[in-house]
């Protein structure tokens, strides 16, 4: 707890707690539209009744994440949602989208073969608290390599409910985007985020595991740029898997385009990062029979699938590194 007050740690507590419930009813596209919403919005939106969204909003008024407007009766939230949305991006992956783990741990630890076919993780929850945590720990610097690039065909691997891409259509309107995603959840999530930002017309999503682009690799042929976060560490476990994916990455982009893989390294030691890569790593080794590279493991693989080229950007995220793959 060094370095953090016990208000402090109560306040992320709630914070994460309370913007878990919006995302499990279903308000929390409203939240994250930005835009000023009533209570009658926010319920239809959710498909909540009305008396149930107005106790939440009163939490949420009171816990200072939303304000109210000069119309009464209207919302918006407060100035410091998006940093308190990121900070509890973390609480959510951690003890949300890894429930199943944490509620069967002893199982597990038995017979982890059986318990990994019947505990499985909720897509759309992992979905949603890694969108909270890569809008601030990895997103501006895809979108700024993308942007600085000039990529206008896109291709994001193991899409989620879109945000990602969601953003670089909104920066450029003559560009076009293709989401991947093996989870049916997530891809209609990413449809449903897709036709409330107005963008629809030009994302396509597809529901169909990353491996499949070796055999069909249609959704990323000719693309200019292609994304992978956090997705690629349970493709590459496999050294013959590794360099297939990878190779048909590099064979389908554009020339001069590019693969940017936001991911993590194992078990990472420096002082601000080690204590959740710890628990990355962990969770993965234990729970999902993922070994995840080192840093130069992974520059390996790169190089063994046929790029030319992979730099190395720190993110925000601990434990995390983006591996900008080109040639």
């Amino acid at each position: 707890m060094q370095g953090h007050t016990p208000q402090s740690v109560a306040d992320a507590a709630a914070v994460a707690t309370l913007l878990q419930i919006g995302a499990e009813i279903g308000a929390d596209q409203v939240l994250d539209s930005g835009g000023t919403f009533s209570a009658a919005r926010m319920a239809k939106a959710a498909d909540v009744p009305l008396a149930g969204i107005t106790t939440y909003l009163t939490a949420l008024l009171a816990a200072g994440l939303i304000v109210e407007t000069e119309v009464p009766g209207d919302f918006q939230v407060a100035a410091d949602y998006s940093d308190l949305r990121h900070q509890a991006g973390y609480v959510s992956w951690a003890m949300h989208a890894n429930g199943p783990f944490i509620d069967n741990a002893r199982a597990f630890l038995i017979d982890p073969v059986e318990a990994a076919r019947t505990h499985r993780r909720d897509g759309q929850r992992v979905a949603v608290s890694s969108r909270w945590i890569g809008e601030r720990a990895f997103y501006p610097q895809i979108v700024e390599r993308v942007v600085a690039a000039g990529a206008l065909r896109v291709t994001d691997l193991g899409a989620g409910a879109g945000g990602l891409l969601i953003k670089l259509l909104h920066e450029h309107p003559a560009r076009t985007a293709t989401a991947v995603d093996s989870n049916g959840a997530a891809c209609a999530a990413a449809r449903e985020a897709a036709h409330a930002a107005g963008v629809h017309e030009r994302l396509t999503v597809v529901e169909r595991p990353i491996e499949s682009l070796v055999d069909d690799p249609g959704p990323v042929a000719g693309a200019e740029a292609i994304l992978a976060c956090y997705v690629m560490h349970d493709i590459v476990a496999d050294d013959s898997t590794a360099r297939n994916v990878l190779g048909a990455l590099r064979d389908a982009l554009r020339p001069g385009g590019f693969l940017a893989v936001a991911d993590a390294v194992s078990y990472a030691q420096g002082p601000e990062e080690r204590k959740f890569s710890a628990l990355f790593t962990y969770l993965h080794a234990t729970f999902m029979s993922v070994s995840l590279p080192t840093e130069q493991e992974w520059l390996d693989k790169f190089e063994k699938a046929g790029f030319s080229q992979t730099r190395t950007v720190p993110i925000g995220l601990p434990g995390g590194r983006l591996f900008v793959a080109t040639g």
